[in-house]
């Protein structure tokens, strides 16, 4: 898997909401180890009453057929571009195979429901290293709501890090407000200046930041320039209020900051000529939450913080609303991408349509236009 793959958000890590909500054994150490966001840690010779403690997950040595299987329901739900299977500190106890599987579901499943759900293979039943970052790319164009870790046939895992792009629910998005560069709602970093102690995709991530080290921060600057991250939004949109948060940053909070916009659709980025001021430079103060009222401008695609001359911040809140045309899109992209049953389970109890047409509606996927869809699920969609 290309480095890059790996840069995409973890959809799995607790961080982001992820929950491991069924495995079939965890005798040894619990399942819940396999989505926490920091890396394995290791303590020799810490016996608990089952044996050594493992920072992961670990099943018992099974005396029958079979294997062991853990359930991850995702923070993000969206499209798997690649796995990490983790086996850091598991030397003669890790599985020697692994498959990795996904499904798409509505709602909140119970854990047998997940069970009998239809999973699509993501990660062919592969060997695997002891002690080692085991990466696999994933080329399944599918949306995702669970993955399937299984392992063969026991044994354990430290992480499972499931890397991808978050593809949100229009049906949450429709209507009101929203943050329009939040990871959540499917913005991205689509450039930056540094990135030297932590990620600025830290600054769009679900929840509050509790520490610094979950914000952004660059290096110190020696020069006369300023540092910068470019944020690509969920959808082109007009941003009407901004929040900086630069909690948790008391000696290292930028001096000040500025926003710009761009649309994409319209002028190039790369022109530096293209961009209008949505905050003109503007004093921070460190370890405070700083919102902003902003003039009703033209739509933007694209936002840029730029910050004076560096330092960290916690978290970066675009709210706006989503233009009609962009909700368009993010609801075709959406439907397009949902596994065949799911599809069909939406336009059938959205779309209010008899299953032998949902059906075939799901089946001429992809569809290219709103106007394809049962009214009830287009004025849902906000169409």
């Amino acid at each position: 898997m290309e480095d890059d793959v790996t840069r995409l958000p973890d959809l799995a890590s607790r961080r982001m909401g992820g929950s491991v909500v069924d495995a079939n054994d965890e005798l040894f150490a619990e399942r819940e180890n396999l989505i926490r966001p920091e890396a394995p840690a290791y303590s020799p010779a810490t016996f608990g009453h089952r044996g050594q403690v493992y920072d992961g997950w670990e099943t018992r040595r099974r005396r029958e057929p079979g294997h062991d299987h853990a359930i991850v329901r995702l923070g993000l739900p969206g499209v798997v571009r690649g796995v990490v299977v983790d086996t850091a500190f598991f030397t003669g106890n890790y599985p020697p195979e692994v498959s990795v599987e996904g499904a798409g579901v509505e709602g909140y499943p119970s854990p047998a429901e997940l069970r009998a759900a239809d999973w699509a293979e993501l990660v062919p039943r592969s060997p695997v290293q002891g002690d080692a970052r085991n990466q696999f790319p994933v080329t399944v164009p599918q949306r995702c709501t669970h993955v399937r870790l299984s392992i063969y046939p026991d044994g354990g895992v430290a992480r499972l890090r499931v890397h991808g792009e978050p593809v949100p629910d229009p049906r949450i998005l429709a209507g009101g407000p929203v943050d329009l560069a939040a990871l959540a709602n499917g913005g991205v970093v689509s450039g930056c200046s540094n990135m030297f102690y932590s990620s600025p995709a830290n600054l769009i991530s679900p929840g509050e930041a509790r520490v610094m080290g979950e914000g952004w921060e660059t290096a110190r600057r020696r020069d006369d320039g300023n540092d910068w991250v470019e944020f690509r939004l969920a959808g082109a949109g007009v941003v009407r209020l901004a929040e900086l948060d630069t909690s948790y940053f008391l000696g290292n909070a930028p001096g000040w900051a500025s926003l710009r916009a761009v649309d994409a659709r319209a002028a190039d980025p790369a022109d530096p000529g293209a961009w209008t001021n949505l905050l003109p430079r503007t004093r921070l103060l460190p370890d405070t939450r700083h919102r902003f009222r902003l003039d009703a401008g033209a739509e933007a695609t694209h936002v840029r913080l730029d910050v004076y001359p560096d330092g960290g911040m916690a978290r970066v809140r675009l709210v706006g609303r989503l233009a009609p045309a962009a909700r368009d899109e993010l609801a075709l992209r959406w439907l397009n991408l949902l596994p065949e049953g799911h599809a069909r389970q939406v336009l059938a109890s959205e779309g209010g349509l008899e299953d032998a047409e949902a059906a075939r509606l799901a089946g001429a996927r992809p569809l290219d236009s709103v106007a394809l869809l049962p009214q009830p699920l287009a004025t849902l969609l906000g169409g």
